[in-house]
């Protein structure tokens, strides 16, 4: 677009007073401030310039007061809403991980609509711990001696590294030296908490010799990373978790699991391969556990942290763990996910694991149900799901399909 061409474009752009004094726009001035009104003609203004200046077209006055309703409609419209999940995937990390039970959602929300105790102890009428109202039930149910809840899973393995291993170094298999969801690489994340890592053993097989061959006097833990979300096959070794805490009992040195999902139920009861438990990891004699909220245990987001006492309380002592600690809702939440376990009903009770223990004659009832209220173009086929959430990789569940035509 020629110089000329180009002013004469800029120059017929109606004014902002023009945009405001529409009777459309006149509209929204009555359920919105004169200046927030005026903030959005100006913003969809600078974007019709920007386009100019590139040599696109230009844009009529109707168009502009139509992007600025539009605007306005996103804003009074939140781009986080409610969706069906129909991806065969049960903890869909995109489509917000694990619904909540009833109980949950209901523990949140009173705590959300009131003061709460969060960090006040009633009897004594003094400052208390946020991290009391969950780790006398993370500590029952995983057999650990203390345990903290942080943001995420993220938080609580960079929060375990910094506490514990700053300046000195990390021995972790090869194998395991992964990248899960969202570029988060264990490499960076040690990098970033202050650690040194010391890979050993290969990407296939690695052996406990591996771990104790790369002991020096700065070595601070021995780390095992649960791979997750992929699995390799074939000519494999791994090492066990037992035999890398056996290792740290003889060197006194401490041991990180990094266990990702978290799980405190039986998978193979679910016609599933096992997934690394909580429970076993304690009673294992590892030092620091961390695992997520939202995934398997089929909580709220959170990062959770179990372990040795003197090893949870440096984590609890560390600076950061102000940074990433976690908030009274999702306190509250994970207490009230908790108790489901504590009382022997998370099956019942727990939507991820009620979708998991679903028998394929439920899920065929269901299936029916939806392919008779879709119409006659609807049928119900075989197939499979998987469970998701970074946990179980390949493992599949039968299934009933729902197929329908226009």
């Amino acid at each position: 677009m020629p110089d000329m061409m180009m002013q004469n474009e800029f120059r017929r752009l109606p004014s902002v007073d023009v945009i405001i004094s529409d009777e459309r726009i006149v509209r929204l001035k009555s359920r919105y401030p004169h200046e927030i009104i005026v903030d959005i003609v100006r913003q969809e203004l600078d974007k019709v310039r920007k386009n100019i200046s590139l040599h696109k077209a230009s844009s009529s006055p109707d168009d502009i007061i139509e992007s600025v309703i539009q605007h306005v409609h996103r804003l009074e419209h939140p781009i986080l809403r409610p969706v069906i999940n129909a991806t065969g995937v049960v903890i869909h990390t995109n489509l917000g991980r694990s619904p909540l039970s009833q109980q949950t959602i209901e523990a949140m929300e009173m705590v959300s609509r009131w003061y709460s105790n969060l960090e006040f102890d009633l009897p004594s009428g003094k400052r208390g711990s946020r991290y009391v109202h969950v780790e006398e039930l993370l500590c029952q149910i995983s057999g650990a001696e203390a345990g903290m809840v942080v943001n995420n899973n993220a938080s609580a393995v960079m929060l375990a590294l910094s506490a514990i291993a700053r300046r000195k170094e990390v021995i972790v298999s090869r194998g395991e030296a992964v990248e899960i969801g969202g570029s988060f690489r264990i490499p960076d994340v040690m990098k970033q908490s202050g650690a040194k890592l010391v890979e050993v053993g290969t990407t296939n097989r690695t052996y406990i010799d591996d771990y104790k061959n790369a002991v020096t006097p700065r070595t601070a833990a021995l780390m095992r990373v649960h791979s997750s979300n992929f699995r390799v096959v074939g000519f494999t070794h791994a090492t066990t978790i037992e035999e890398i805490t056996h290792l740290g009992k003889q060197l006194t040195i401490p041991v990180i699991d990094d266990l990702g999902s978290g799980c405190f139920l039986n998978t193979a009861d679910y016609g599933l391969a096992p997934e690394p438990m909580v429970q076993q990891s304690v009673a294992a004699g590892a030092g620091l556990i961390c695992f997520s909220g939202d995934k398997l245990l089929g909580g709220p987001q959170a990062g959770i942290i179990v372990g040795k006492k003197e090893l949870v309380d440096k984590c609890r002592k560390h600076p950061l763990a102000r940074a990433v600690r976690t908030d009274k809702t999702r306190i509250a939440g994970l207490s009230a996910t908790l108790l489901h376990y504590l009382k022997g009903e998370a099956t019942a009770a727990i939507p991820i694991w009620r979708m998991i223990a679903a028998t394929p004659e439920e899920l065929g009832k269901r299936a029916e149900a939806w392919a008779e209220a879709l119409g006659d173009k609807a049928d119900v086929i075989d197939g499979e799901s998987m469970v998701g959430g970074g946990s179980l990789p390949g493992e599949t569940q039968p299934t009933k399909l729902v197929t329908f035509g226009s």
